[in-house]
């Protein structure tokens, strides 16, 4: 019997044939013929053919479809010249009616039966060990010589026909420092399922306990270590297994087919992928092309003007427009809040700063198909309904939105709000916006920029960003061009350093991302755009749907409609003036936000931004 040692150097032609001689004694041909391409291995009867390429075609990331046999023919020419699929794996499995029924090292006392059955060959991850490790990125499942770790998920796959099943998922160990390298030499090899799936916390693919796979071996994380996962061939046999059909083959996990052809033919699934965390808790990494990043970067750029010399540049943070917006991307529920009554002594007290660009973030997410609502002060309900009956008439809005109230009644009236019957495991939202919302400050007043204290006219919806802290997959965004907004917590201390009167109104609630713009409703655009850009990105769109499914090809009949237009904030700032809805700086019921004309200066930004 040959053991392992030396394996990874031997030519494919050379292993098939020590495999078809049953002469290995290893369960996994994970580290073999380093460089060339394995193959997962489903044989099923000719019927059922056509069926379940189309769900191969349908969910290319865990079933890249490298050949499809003819009935009858044990050979694959187009990756072996010499080969025999009846021979040349490790092991194979039997499924009759949906059960295993036995583990074999042969399929040749079947040959009857394989002559009105079809083999296909599907990509694997065990493809490119070689070039991760070329990255400089350990494979941790090789240096503990076991086979890799696969787990069943919650992700459904694209069903065809009688073919069904939930994703199923490879997992490496990564270290922290190595993610961007693992993604960038992975997310081309298509054939060998591309770019990870999900990076960051098991239990967001319902996977509960990583020391116990469903295939394969588990494999240890060292400290540092991010697990990652790949999406994984086995999702065949889970197919296989629904479909009970009376008779199937397949490879036994990790039992690969070892063909000919080397990984040198790649194929760019849409530019450099980049990595950026969107939350701690639970842990979680989002994927995104270097040129829909870049373009953020130029929004984020845009907005952080300052026309009202404040001093902002000395609040903005680089990225965080992009993470924001990419945990957005990622929610299903957002709730937004908006409204700053600097304006005490008229009726209605609010600023037009905020709702439009509050109303343009509500926009483009109701067009990405996610639950959206507003959360504003009790008194201000009215004004808030009208101002959103208003945005549906004019377009900006395809249908309203519902519009909540916060009152805290009791020590965990913030939790029942956010989540069914306050239990943190449930929560109905899965990110929160604040834009130009008056924030609460460290002596738990709320100020506007004057320093006047305005407490009486705001309620107290910082506890719902305060509480969500503590829910698990809540995250949260603060936009604010002054530094009393809520959320601007996160850079209180360049507030009172550097924005008048600073260190009195300066707000004290945190948000996990913080955009500062020279006008907030700038950032709410800016945020509107950048989800469209996240959206037309496909190095996203594969991780957002798991790799299973269609790309989602960019629908510019839907989504363009949605983002702000320079004709549509016109008539909602009319629309603000005639409610009495006043501008922030000057108290002025003229076509103006901040101080500063909507011609010629917002209309402009707008321009820019799209």
């Amino acid at each position: 019997m040959l053991l392992t040692g030396g394996l990874k150097s031997l030519l494919p032609h050379v292993l098939r044939r020590i495999i078809r001689c049953n002469r290995l004694s290893v369960s996994n041909t994970s580290g073999m013929a380093e460089g060339y391409k394995q193959a997962n291995v489903v044989i099923l009867h000719k019927s059922l053919a056509d069926d379940f390429e189309k769900f191969c075609h349908a969910n290319d990331g865990p079933l890249p479809l490298l050949y499809r046999s003819q009935p009858g023919d044990w050979k694959c020419p187009s990756l072996s010249g010499d080969s025999d699929i009846r021979t040349d794996c490790l092991q194979y499995r039997k499924y009759e009616h949906g059960a295993c029924t036995g583990t074999l090292k042969s399929l040749k006392e079947y040959s009857e039966q394989l002559k009105d059955m079809v083999t296909f060959y599907l990509g694997c991850s065990f493809s490119f060990e070689k070039a991760v490790q070329k990255a400089g990125i350990p494979i941790r499942n090789v240096e503990q010589k076991c086979n890799v770790s696969m787990y069943k998920t919650t992700v459904p796959c694209y069903s065809i026909s009688m073919f069904h099943c939930n994703l199923v998922v490879t997992m490496r160990p990564i270290p922290e420092s190595k993610l961007g390298a693992a993604v960038l030499a992975t997310s081309e090899l298509k054939e060998a399922h591309g770019a990870p799936i999900h990076i960051g916390d098991p239990g967001l693919l319902g996977i509960r306990d990583l020391s116990k796979p469903d295939y394969g071996d588990p494999v240890h994380l060292h400290p540092g270590d991010i697990p990652v996962f790949w999406a994984c061939g086995v999702t065949g046999v889970e197919a296989i297994i629904n479909c009970r059909a009376s008779l199937a083959f397949t490879h036994s996990p990790g039992c690969m087919f070892i063909t000919d052809l080397k990984n040198d033919n790649v194929r760019s699934l849409g530019g450099v992928p980049q990595v950026h965390c969107i939350s701690q808790d639970p842990l979680h990494f989002s994927i995104v092309s270097a040129e829909a990043a870049q373009k953020i970067k130029t929004l984020e750029t845009l907005i952080g003007i300052d026309p009202g010399e404040r001093g902002i540049r000395h609040l903005q943070r680089q990225g965080e427009l992009l993470r924001a917006c990419l945990a957005m991307s990622h929610a299903g529920s957002v709730l937004i809040t908006t409204g700053f009554p600097t304006h005490f002594t008229h009726q209605p007290p609010e600023e037009n700063d905020g709702p439009p660009g509050a109303l343009a973030i509500a926009a483009v997410l109701q067009a990405l198909e996610k639950q959206v609502a507003i959360v504003t002060d009790q008194r201000a309900m009215d004004l808030n309904k009208k101002i959103i009956e208003e945005a549906v008439q004019l377009g900006i809005l395809k249908k309203p939105i519902p519009l909540l109230s916060y009152q805290r009644e009791s020590a965990d009236s913030a939790l029942m709000f956010l989540c069914e019957n306050g239990n943190p495991g449930r929560p109905r939202f899965d990110h929160l916006v604040a834009i130009e919302r008056a924030g609460m400050a460290a002596d738990g007043n709320y100020y506007n920029a004057r320093k006047v204290n305005i407490k009486h006219l705001v309620d107290p919806i910082d506890e719902l960003f305060l509480a969500a802290q503590t829910i698990p997959g809540v995250t949260t965004t603060g936009v604010g061009d002054g530094g009393n907004e809520l959320g601007m917590g996160k850079v209180k201390d360049a507030v009172k350093k550097y924005i008048k009167n600073g260190d009195v109104i300066a707000c004290d609630v945190e948000a996990d991302f913080t955009v500062v713009a020279g006008v907030s409703n700038w950032g709410g655009y800016a945020i509107a755009c950048a989800l469209h850009v996240l959206r037309c990105c496909e190095t996203h769109d594969r991780y957002l749907r798991r790799a299973v499914g269609f790309p989602r090809a960019p629908c510019k009949g839907l989504w363009l409609p949605a983002l702000p237009s320079v004709a549509k904030e016109e008539k909602l700032l009319k629309t603000l003036v005639q409610l009495g809805v006043r501008s922030g700086k000057t108290a002025s019921l003229e076509m103006e936000v901040d101080g500063l004309p909507f011609y010629n200066t917002h209309s402009h930004m707008i321009e820019k931004l799209l």
